[in-house]
């Protein structure tokens, strides 16, 4: 019992104590594509650390280069003194010299509203993280907080499957998790139901970035209540998303590209029909395959 016990406290105190990377993302330049990304990484063992921007997506089977889109890439001490940089490939940016913590920012122009690319203009900051944030692959268990700098002028609110910290600061546990997490962040609806699961209740909501009315989105929303109950009867039960919850992030705006992403506990819907102009129909379609995807996630 005294084995077991110590066991579990050394587990447990790991994950209290353990380090945590920050980012921060902000939209100050929104209306020419950009957004800026700062990132800090304490507590680092090792004197070069590499950092790289992704080179694929999750459900995607094809090279993106994402790291085409950054620029102005700086890299400082806990104190602010710059640090050497080198680049020893297209995607990466080996960072050497620190006092045991970086801190990176770099400018990212994003201008794809789908499900592989961002896209960053005065409607909205559509992310998918692999296209958006660089990374460390020797701390990649390590936990992340990410601050979204939401443009309040703009009436901009985050929606994300990632959980609340406070503000409009979210976590995740890992990289792979904060990776597999898109986050529309616009002035959106919100539509959500519960559903009993097994005697679980599970939450599916329902976010739209669109530029039709409250009324069209109330009709759209019967419909996806619908098709995920018909789903549910296909299989008898809904899978067990983390934290209860499934988030689709719909964006219905001329200047999407469609598509259709599923993630973990959430899924990327684009397209540039309006509900009014086709969408009600049109649009249900990729609702229903990607919460398919859901059961082989």
């Amino acid at each position: 019992m005294k084995f077991y016990f110590s066991f579990f406290l050394s587990i447990t105190t790991s994950i209290l104590f353990a380090q945590t990377n920050n980012y921060e993302i902000s939209f100050e330049n929104a209306v020419h594509h950009e957004t800026v990304v700062k990132g800090t990484f304490p507590e680092l063992e090792i004197d070069t650390v590499t950092f790289r921007m992704s080179r694929s997506s999750p459900g995607r089977y094809a090279l993106h280069e994402f790291a085409k889109n950054v620029y102005s890439f700086k890299a400082t001490d806990s104190k602010g003194n710059i640090l050497e940089v080198l680049r020893p490939d297209p995607y990466s940016w080996n960072v050497i010299g620190h006092d045991g913590t970086i801190k990176i920012s770099y400018t990212l122009f994003a201008n794809r509203g789908g499900g592989t690319y961002s896209q960053v203009d005065e409607t909205h900051a559509h992310l998918n993280i692999p296209a958006t944030f660089m990374y460390a692959p020797t701390l990649k268990d390590r936990k992340i907080e990410v601050d979204f700098k939401i443009r309040e002028d703009l009436g901009w609110k985050v929606a994300t499957q990632l959980p609340l910290v406070s503000g409009t600061t979210y976590s995740a546990p890992n990289l792979y998790y904060f990776m597999d997490s898109p986050t529309e962040i616009s002035n959106h609806s919100v539509r959500e139901f519960q559903v009993d699961n097994h005697g679980k209740t599970q939450t599916i909501r329902f976010v739209l970035h669109h530029n039709g009315t409250e009324e069209e989105l109330d009709s759209y929303f019967e419909n996806v209540k619908k098709t995920v109950l018909a789903e549910k009867e296909v299989y008898g039960e809904l899978p067990d998303f983390d934290y209860g919850t499934y988030t689709f992030l719909a964006c219905y705006i001329p200047n999407a590209s469609g598509d259709g992403m599923e993630h973990r506990n959430s899924t990327i819907l684009t397209s540039t029909r309006s509900l009014a102009n086709g969408g009600m129909e049109g649009n249900i379609g990729t609702v229903s395959h990607e919460f398919f995807h859901a059961y082989g996630t």
